[in-house]
């Protein structure tokens, strides 16, 4: 196929950043009508050749040509690219919480009548029609922040639709869904391909990878390894161009778990949410031991989050019954504070909005969570700070010239391992990991899976909580599995399979 009849070309792409390569001489090109995958580990360059792409980083900003349609283009910001047909669908939806659906599908391109003014009945016609074609079945008039982060997805995609898209760009749009509703908009864009339109997608997710790809790209460190079509994707053979080493295992080994005393325990455990009127976490039952890796399963929306939030102290919104008891003893926690000083700790599953502050520096964020060892008559002692956070940097190799560096200029996979430092910082015996490697590409993955291994070989005991059904199997010495807010089953990992976990979380 010669190069006029490709959708896109993108040749000898160049981004540098202060002190950085972000993209060297990266050529691609996608074929007319195909799903293009990009992959790479965090940093690899994949969402700034994105940006590139979309108008987001403008023409002259960047050397290299991007061909479209057989035509040279220019892009001076996204409404350029977005004329042309080339529509991107960021992680972070850009999607108005407080309009309603049908406002968000056509937000910036009104469909107006002939004297300039709105037309709504039109505008309500028009958004319908996309919404079918996703096969998204929602009230018109339903606000944004209502809904679901799936059924958001599927409104950005409307959204793209609706511009008359030619090429959609989705960069990691299963990052924060559930497997169904991942299974539900990889299908959609195969119906998509159907219709004519070419997708590009960023995604570390390599199954997803392998079951819809008709090609992909690999690029690392900024430049591009290798391209590979439909027949010669396989996980492994990714993996080894990605990281640049062979990963013969995702889940390192880990000795058979032998058993030890129970150290954390809920009984009966409630919790009422007085906004929903409802209990979000109904009769919890979950034990966890000594040296053990217990895994918290179930579909988005099932209460797992919630029981974290309740066991850890974030009880504004609930109202608790029953009992937890940490080391035998039964406590109660008001407040995050009490259940630190019980040696528990909780990293959450949003690190940019719950987890880190992205504008401090590593240090400051690595001991947050216990000022007082740093600090004396409430001065702090910044040679501390720098001792503790270079040693944790150290120990959990964390990927910074400095760590003075601000989190946001991190990739996600060494955010998140500042994220776990912050709470080791704290002396936890007990740590609740809310979807641990969310966002992160399969060589930090890798490295979290053996930090969580080296932590439970000292003693710790670790709850995960996790949408991917891989990580919950590969990891965890046992799994409880929750829906709508109840606790249906417990499973050893001998007995447990991806098919008993799903039935139970979708089976009340």
């Amino acid at each position: 196929m010669s190069e006029n009849e490709k959708i896109l070309v993108m040749r000898s792409i160049t981004k540098t950043f202060p002190g950085v390569r972000a993209l060297d001489e990266v050529d691609i090109h996608v074929d007319r009508g195909e799903i293009h995958f990009i992959v790479g580990e965090n940093g690899a360059g994949k969402s700034t050749l994105m940006k590139v792409l979309s108008g987001i980083y403008s023409s002259g900003s960047y050397s290299g040509d991007i061909v479209f349609n057989g035509e040279i283009k220019h892009f001076s910001g996204i409404k350029d690219s977005v004329k042309e047909g080339i529509v991107i669908i960021n992680q972070e939806l850009a999607l108005f919480p407080d309009l309603t659906v049908y406002e968000n599908i056509y937000v910036g391109h009104e469909v107006a009548n002939k004297q300039g003014v709105i037309d709504w009945i039109e505008t309500k016609k028009l958004a319908k029609k996309y919404l079918d074609i996703v096969g998204l079945d929602v009230n018109l008039d339903s606000l944004v922040r209502s809904l679901g982060v799936g059924k958001q997805q599927l409104i950005e995609i409307a959204k793209a639709l609706s511009q008359d898209v030619k090429l959609l760009i989705l960069d990691e749009p299963t990052a924060a869904l559930n497997e169904n509703d991942s299974e539900n908009l990889l299908n959609l864009l195969v119906e998509l391909k159907k219709k004519g339109i070419t997708s590009i997608m960023i995604s570390h997710k390599l199954r997803e990878v392998e079951a819809v790809a008709d090609s992909l790209t690999i690029l690392r460190d900024g430049k591009v390894i290798t391209r590979m079509d439909s027949d010669e994707i396989n996980e492994h053979e990714i993996i080894r161009h990605m990281v640049g080493r062979q990963i013969d295992d995702i889940f390192p080994e880990r000795p058979k778990f032998k058993g030890g005393k129970v150290v954390f325990e809920t009984i009966h455990f409630n919790a009422y949410d007085r906004n929903l009127n409802r209990y979000i976490v109904n009769d919890a039952n979950i034990k966890l031991k000594e040296g053990e890796v217990v895994g918290l399963s179930g579909l988005m929306g099932a209460g797992r989050t919630e029981f974290a939030h309740s066991v850890f102290g974030n009880i504004d919104e609930y109202k608790i019954s029953g009992g937890i008891i940490v080391n035998e003893k039964h406590v109660e926690f008001s407040h995050p504070q009490a259940a630190i000083k019980h040696g528990i700790a909780y990293v959450s599953e949003d690190r940019k909005k719950d987890g880190l502050i992205l504008g401090e520096n590593i240090g400051q964020n690595i001991c947050l969570s216990s000022l007082k060892k740093i600090s004396k008559n409430g001065i702090l002692n910044f040679f501390k700070q720098s001792f503790f956070a270079k040693k944790y940097v150290k120990d959990l190799d964390i990927k910074t010239p400095s760590i003075y560096q601000q989190l946001k200029n991190l990739s996600g996979g060494n955010q998140q391992k500042v994220q776990v430092a912050k709470w080791l910082f704290a002396e936890p015996k007990i740590l609740i990991l809310d979807e641990p490697t969310r966002g992160i590409d399969v060589g930090a993955k890798y490295e979290i899976y053996t930090i969580i291994n080296d932590l439970v070989s000292k003693g710790m005991s670790i709850l995960i909580i996790s949408s991917e059904l891989p990580e919950i199997l590969g990891m965890c010495d046992r799994i409880y599995v929750i829906a709508e807010g109840l606790q249906t089953a417990e499973f050893d990992k001998e007995e447990a399979t991806a098919e008993k976990i799903m039935h139970k979380a979708t089976v009340v």
